[in-house]
């Protein structure tokens, strides 16, 4: 049997026993160069096989996988860039408003110097200066802020209770003070504050009248502080 003779093979009436016998008797199989040579290459293809299946293509798809993975790592770096380069192009901004805004702010030195312009405020229009004492700062949240700038006194129940797990928009440093002596003195004294550049709030003020020595003056003031400056 050659390969003509499989050619000519009808598969629809194909004849399995025949088919065999006729492999048998081929001469292909009694050529054993040929049978060497068939062997080898298919040992050869499925070794090849065994090779690809069991040890490449498994490093093949681990490498896409790290391939795939660093793409993807590499979008999301890039994604991170622009929006670093954003956020920074933000805060060029508002960094003017914000430096600007600060300014209004005490910090915890500028409190002792405040101490000093008090002082120096109620000599230079004769007035005595009987109490100056710092209060504990409040912690204001962002929703309290507004009300605050009023100069509310009950901030401190409204805001001490459940600001521990808000965000700080600032600190309500509270001074109270008692001063006496003439009233259009104190008058000059309250406008020489007013006109501070740093935010200072009447929130408190009561004035008496004393005989023979002008008028007494209790009540608390507060200043704002930063929250970096003034954490508990």
């Amino acid at each position: 049997m050659n390969l003509d003779d499989l050619k000519n093979i009808d598969l629809k009436n194909i004849d399995v026993k025949e088919l065999v016998q006729k492999l048998k008797d081929s001469e292909y199989l009694k050529d054993k160069k040929f049978l060497t040579k068939f062997g080898i290459y298919f040992g050869s293809i499925l070794l090849f096989l065994i090779i690809y299946y069991a040890f490449v293509n498994p490093k093949v798809k681990f490498q896409k996988e790290r391939i795939n993975i660093m793409l993807e790592n590499e979008k999301q770096i890039t994604v991170l860039g622009e929006n670093i380069v954003k956020l920074n192009n933000r805060i060029k901004e508002i960094q003017p408003e914000y430096d600007k805004k600060s300014k209004l702010f005490h910090s915890q030195k500028e409190v002792e110097g405040l101490y000093q312009n008090i002082s120096n405020f109620a000599s230079s229009n004769n007035l005595n200066i009987i109490n100056l004492n710092k209060e504990d700062a409040v912690p204001i949240s962002g929703a309290g802020a507004g009300a605050s700038n009023q100069g509310q006194n009950n901030d401190n129940n409204q805001n001490t209770g459940n600001n521990q797990n808000q965000n700080v928009a600032y600190f309500r440093i509270p001074v109270s003070f008692e001063i006496t002596g003439n009233y259009l003195g104190y008058l000059k004294f309250r406008r020489a504050l007013a006109q501070s550049n740093k935010v200072i709030n009447f929130d408190l003020e009561k004035i008496s009248v004393v005989k023979g020595a002008g008028i007494n003056s209790v009540g608390t003031i507060s200043i704002v502080g930063l929250p970096d400056e003034y954490k508990n």
